[in-house]
């Protein structure tokens, strides 16, 4: 099959390395080509892409454009992973035959005419990283169950052990990682908040927080760290090519979102033997076994955040047989080959 993949994305993010992980899976037994908007998604990949401007959900331009290119490469599938190409693609799907499989990476509620339009009218199936996803979906009532498929994300395990041996100081004998976009719904202040209660409760002088990614409310958490006098104790990297030493040489990963997925960035961290402390946001609960292979904490809530924190800084035996667990459930479920091979039969069921 011809699977083409369609990603307008200004920067590189969860979805993006969804995106390059798919692609590259499906490249085992599939031709696949890309479509993006800026190099710094596209640059990274190796299969066939087509450059396209993107400008909006009906870019006149990109959608012919679009069209021009299904039927001259022969595209079997469209495989859409933003919100912002799915009706864009629908379009182009519709006008010329060619079924579409949109893949949804976030819990959503979905409540307008537009959407059902948009999700179900446009569209041939659903990819969802989620039981919680495709509950949330089921639930409007719109869809029927054939038409969603749960895919966990999977790893390219191989690729992240070449990259995690760069060199790498570990900054804080006892480090706390964090991963995504520097923005609010991924909880990044009420970590620090929480942090600093723990600061406050136990004293601790060899423990601190890396935060690795780039976004528009990294000055505001900034002057968080400060305000609570802990400016010293949260270390913001920018946005990283390669996390991974950082997250080999991490202990304890914190994944504290009001709204995901299956974050990848959890999953490596856990197949990199950080214990992981999470919210329930999306399929987290999916991932881990609460109290055996991690901690799960309600968002918000300051002192349970704190309290886990310690628990985890107190008892380093646990600490160590909780990552461990959770490198083992990485390992059971979540392989890039799995991926690969279900969503390429879920292609093949949907094109025929």
């Amino acid at each position: 099959m011809n699977i083409a993949c369609i990603n307008s994305a200004r920067t590189w993010g969860g979805t993006e390395k969804w995106t390059l992980m798919a692609t590259g899976a499906l490249q085992q037994e599939h031709d696949v080509t890309m479509f993006y908007r800026r190099p710094v998604v596209g640059d990274r990949f190796t299969t066939r892409k087509h450059r396209l401007p993107f400008l909006s959900h009906i870019d006149p331009y990109s959608l012919v454009r679009l069209i021009g290119y299904i039927k001259k490469e022969k595209i079997d599938i469209l495989i859409p992973t933003k919100r912002k190409d799915y009706m864009l693609c629908g379009l182009a799907g519709k006008l010329t035959g060619t079924p579409v499989i949109l893949r949804l990476g976030a819990d959503r509620q979905l409540r307008w005419p537009w959407q059902r339009f948009m999700y179900h009218t446009l569209t041939s199936g659903i990819i969802v990283n989620a039981d919680k996803i495709k509950q949330t979906l089921l639930s409007t009532g719109w869809f029927p169950e054939e038409k969603i498929r749960v895919i966990y994300n999977g790893l390219d395990t191989s690729q992240i052990d070449r990259k995690k041996t760069e060199p790498y100081t570990k900054p804080f004998p006892i480090t706390i990682t964090a991963l995504g976009r520097v923005t609010k719904n991924k909880g990044f202040d009420f970590l620090i908040s929480s942090f600093a209660r723990f600061l406050r409760e136990q004293h601790a002088e060899n423990i601190g927080i890396v935060i690795i990614g780039d976004g528009e409310d990294m000055q505001e958490f900034k002057e968080l760290a400060a305000s609570f006098g802990i400016a010293d104790k949260v270390i913001f990297t920018g946005f990283l090519k390669n996390p991974y030493p950082i997250l080999l040489a991490s202990d304890i990963f914190a994944m504290t979102s009001t709204n995901e997925g299956l974050p990848n960035a959890l999953l490596e961290a856990m197949y990199l033997l950080n214990t992981p402390i999470y919210t329930p946001a999306g399929g987290t609960e999916e991932a881990l076994e609460n109290e055996k292979e991690g901690i799960m904490i309600p968002y918000g809530d300051k002192q349970a955040l704190a309290r886990a924190i310690t628990e985890l800084y107190l008892n380093p035996e646990r600490r160590k047989n909780m990552a461990e667990l959770a490198h083992q459930r990485v390992l059971r479920q979540f392989s890039i080959e799995r991926m690969g091979k279900e969503l390429g039969r879920f292609c093949e069921e949907i094109a025929h």
